[in-house]
């Protein structure tokens, strides 16, 4: 229905999720009795073109054309606000700075099942409460006797889950006027995810020393108003132990602790740590958010937690965005960790919005790394954050020696030089736990004709298939696609195939032949895919049962297995020749986190690092002076070299499926820069991807460089009015990213 709006005061403005700017004015539907001025932070449906869309109303304002015939809200979605002010706020600051349309920004705020338009499920459930008239037993009978007992233990009723099976004497009680239905809150099992139903105990936690009091004292300090800390403690330092003595002084001012964590790996240890601490605080009091859960888990969780029923929300990247009325402290572990960077969409990275979220709400942020990124060692630099270290092993147990074991020259038994295997045996013999890690899934990276020298290449994308051996398929581990492993090349027919080059899964099989006599867990996502498979190998490995563990960064970050006397990295070349500038930095941090799983407990531990680049500076540096001397290393080339944190960066990604297109739209962007006289920018191409061809289309990307965010920021505002009205811009499909970290 159209309604004439001649300059009304109480039009809606609404964030509809789709991929356009601005705001669309509505006016409010008939049927509403409120203030217009409630709507703000909830949903509502709307007509958009032909169809009808979702979107959040943001504010009540005066139309942007009151001539205009303005149409009206289809239905008001929601019986109160999902998305607070604080929330649209930071929407708004998200919008802004990634050049995001702002209704796809609060739909990522919401859970995927709530995008849609769909009712909210309730936090509620059906159960039975005992009434005042009710004995505390019943003669004769011993079922309705249990039953009853059960329900005078409770204080608010029990749930229907916990009373399956007796319907029949439930009823029978019922009849006597001795218990009725209620309705009851849910209880901590029906809310929260399996991670939190069958939480293993775990050891007491540790006395604190005095670096971890201090710390935890300069945090709890702080609490009530914005301050950044960086947490930069060594491997085994227990970091962790400092992130619970804070959150417990922000709990016990009844505030809200969000905390994120880079992978859904590092969930179900940190979730029991959580659990055993906070038991205490009863049922629903810490909630896990994250993309492995099924649609209405991951709601009711939010639910949780936007309406202030979680105490403390545990998540990976896109826990960030969830509303909490009570937030008091963000804690982001393993800052540094790239997973952080949302790769699809808008671009956001979660460590940067915690940073603003934090400073918005008025609450502290820790972020916590052994390996801090170059750009939060620069905010301590320049004093925006305040470093607090953590120098000593918790426990007294002792940092490994690093071996650097140069392999030129040396036969390779599957990718196992003779020292290292001997040094291997040495460990298992003395009963020791092998942590190796190799950071490539599958069973070889190419199949290649020995013959005519073909390799089998992806259809879609510029890049070889993976041989996955068990199960006798060629994958891309770019865009999906798979086929069978070819019996012949398929360029000349020849039947004699190599696969050269190791992957986990050759690299199991290999170590399964050595080593027939001990237990071995790989961890990477071909063998975690199944429901529970990762905790079942965690715990596996926690225990002492597997004896070597072999995988890939799923097993190389934030783990803690006393067990571990040797950590292995079998490969570090493949970081020191890549083209993206940050590989360097990446690398250094896999080794420090790989090499700090080995030697957490009373044994002492070592790694050893296989290299055919042993004088490379940067294992050099890491050998003589540790991460302090490599992060100096990459700090000073990172400024001569003008990139971040020394300069501000915007990658324009183009794709088509005629390569000539893509180039062609980045070609007339970088000439809009140039024309439009802004010296204070550098462009940068247009130049093929890394990666030029995926998924059937060809991608091109230009770069932007900056000396200030300004100019940087400036530029693509211009830009996104400029290219509507391109020719340029037909057929092709292209992303802006804000502070990229990967230059693929």
């Amino acid at each position: 229905m159209n309604q004439l709006n001649p300059l009304a005061d109480n039009v809606l403005k609404v964030a509809v999720d789709a991929p356009v700017e601005g705001l669309f004015d509505y006016v409010v539907p008939l049927d509403w009795v409120g203030e217009p001025a409630a709507l703000a932070g909830r949903r509502v449906r709307v007509p958009f073109g032909a169809s009808a869309r979702v979107g959040v109303v943001l504010a009540v304002g005066v139309a942007d054309a009151a001539s205009l015939e303005l149409k009206a809200v289809l239905a008001v979605l929601d019986e109160a606000p999902l998305l607070d002010a604080d929330a649209l706020r930071l929407g708004q600051w998200l919008a802004g700075y990634y050049h995001a349309p702002l209704g796809e920004v609060l739909a990522l705020m919401l859970p995927a099942s709530l995008r849609g338009g769909e009712a909210l499920h309730s936090l509620h459930v059906q159960g039975w409460r005992v009434l005042a008239a009710a004995p505390q037993a019943v003669a004769g009978a011993k079922r309705q006797t249990q039953v009853l007992s059960r329900l005078h233990a409770s204080c608010i009723g029990v749930p229907d889950a916990e009373l399956r099976g007796l319907a029949t004497v439930l009823r029978a009680l019922e009849q006597r006027g001795w218990v009725e239905r209620c309705v009851l809150p849910m209880t901590l099992r029906e809310l929260c995810s399996d991670e939190l139903r069958s939480v293993a105990e775990v050891p007491p936690s540790l006395v604190l020393n005095a670096e971890q009091v201090a710390a935890h004292e300069v945090i709890a300090a702080h609490l009530g108003q914005f301050a950044a800390f960086l947490l930069h403690g060594i491997t085994g330092s227990g970091k962790t132990e400092v992130y619970l003595a804070a959150m417990t002084a922000a709990l016990l001012r009844g505030a809200q602790v969000l905390v994120l964590v880079p992978e859904i790996a590092l969930t179900p240890q940190l979730v029991a740590r959580f659990v055993s601490r906070f038991k205490p605080l009863g049922a629903a009091a810490i909630v896990v958010l994250h993309s492995a859960m099924t649609a209405r888990a991951r709601e009711l969780a939010w639910q949780a937690a936007q309406s202030g029923r979680a105490r403390v929300v545990l998540g990976t990247r896109s826990a960030v965005l969830t509303p909490m009325p009570k937030l008091g402290l963000i804690v982001v572990d393993e800052e540094h960790d790239p997973s952080y960077k949302q790769q699809e969409g808008w671009r956001y990275h979660a460590r940067d919005v915690a940073l603003v979220r934090a400073q918005q709400r008025g609450v502290p942020v820790v972020l916590g790394s052994a390996t801090p990124s170059l750009e939060s060692l620069t905010q301590v630099a320049q004093g925006r954050y305040q470093r607090l270290r953590l120098t000593e092993r918790a426990g007294g147990a002792r940092m490994p020696p690093i071996e650097l074991l140069d392999v030129r020259k040396r036969p390779l038994q599957d990718g196992f030089s003779a020292p290292l295997l001997a040094k291997m045996s040495t460990h298992l013999v003395a009963g020791g736990q092998l942590l190796l890690f190799l950071n490539r899934r599958g069973f070889a990276p190419a199949l290649e004709c020995h013959t005519c020298g073909h390799v089998e290449s992806c259809h879609q994308c510029s890049a070889p298939m993976t041989v996955h051996r068990g199960r006798g398929r060629l994958v891309c581990h770019h865009c999906g696609a798979e086929r069978a492993v070819p019996r012949g090349c398929s360029a000349c027919g020849s039947s004699d195939l190599a696969m050269p080059g190791q992957g986990t899964e050759r690299i199991e099989l290999a170590l399964r032949g050595l080593f027939p006599e001990f237990v071995l867990e790989r961890i990477d996502r071909d063998t975690t895919r199944r429901k529970g498979a990762l905790e079942d190998k965690l715990a596996r490995a926690h225990s002492g049962e597997a004896r070597i563990l072999l995988g890939t960064q799923m097993l190389a970050k934030g783990h803690d297995f006393p067990g571990v006397t040797l950590a292995v990295i079998l490969d570090a070349d493949s970081g020191l020749m890549s083209s993206d500038f940050r590989a360097p930095e990446r690398l250094l941090q896999l080794i420090v986190q790989v090499a700090g799983r080995a030697g957490r407990a009373e044994r002492p531990g070592e790694v050893v690092i296989q290299t055919h680049q042993p004088e490379h500076p940067l294992l050099q540096a890491l050998l003589h002076g540790g991460f302090e001397r490599c992060a100096e290393l990459l700090m000073r080339e990172r400024e001569l070299a003008h990139l971040p944190p020394f300069a501000h960066l915007a990658l324009l990604r183009a794709e088509a499926k005629d390569a000539a297109k893509a180039q062609a739209f980045l070609a007339r962007c970088a000439a809009f820069f140039k024309n439009e006289s802004m010296e204070a920018l550098q462009v940068w191409g247009p130049a093929p991807a890394p990666l030029e061809r995926r998924a059937g289309r060809f991608r091109f990307q230009l770069l932007l460089v900056s000396a200030q965010r300004a100019p940087l920021h400036r530029a693509v505002q211009q830009l996104g009015s400029a290219q509507q009205a391109w020719p340029e811009r037909r057929g092709v499909k292209w992303s802006l990213d804000i502070d990229p970290q990967e230059m693929g």
